[in-house]
């Protein structure tokens, strides 16, 4: 039962007048038809609006637990790198005896190793990585490859340059290559 019947059951209106509204509405879809305008759904472009903002905060979400999903996904791989490489601190039967110091991102940090970890340590041979609250020896191939996932746990020893500048008053005074600070 539409609106019309009931008006007309009210009394509201005569069967005319209800005919007579029918008929322009009639006459006006059909010369929107023929103009080529199309009646706008208010309700149903709503609706579309609705679901495409439902859908740009889905994906968004997605890929936001996507991204966490990858980050800890790296911070396995790196954990796993560095307990199936890390080297001793120490030689075999002795305990670390001489204190190494390095800076780790603006601290620094001091730990114990032999002698000649220490060698090691000093050609590049051997790089410290913060890992896990605590400092890893690893040997430089795999810290590249730790590098390339998360450069800020990998500590770079800096390499003596043997470039001198002409104009460094202190150029005749080396500074030696065993100096503990």
């Amino acid at each position: 039962m539409g609106l019309a019947d009931q008006l007309l059951k009210a009394g509201l209106v005569d069967k005319k007048k209800v005919k007579v509204v029918h008929q322009t509405k009639g006459k006006q879809e059909k010369d929107n038809r023929r103009a080529g305008v199309e009646a706008v759904d208010e309700v149903k472009l709503a609706v579309q609006e609705q679901q495409r903002l439902s859908a740009e905060k889905a994906r968004l979400a997605n890929a936001g637990r996507d991204a966490a999903a990858q980050q800890k996904a790296i911070a396995a791989q790196i954990t796993q790198m560095v307990q199936q490489n890390k080297q001793d601190k120490q030689d075999k039967g002795r305990n670390g005896d001489i204190a190494y110091n390095f800076t780790f991102g603006s601290k620094i940090e001091r730990i114990y190793v032999s002698a000649t970890v220490r060698e090691h340590l000093v050609a590049g041979r051997l790089v410290i990585v913060g890992e896990g609250g605590g400092y890893e020896l690893v040997p430089r191939v795999i810290a590249d490859k730790i590098a390339e996932r998360n450069p800020d746990i990998v500590v770079r020893v800096k390499q003596a340059s043997t470039d001198v500048d002409e104009d460094d008053p202190y150029a005749d005074f080396k500074i030696p290559d065993d100096l503990m600070w």
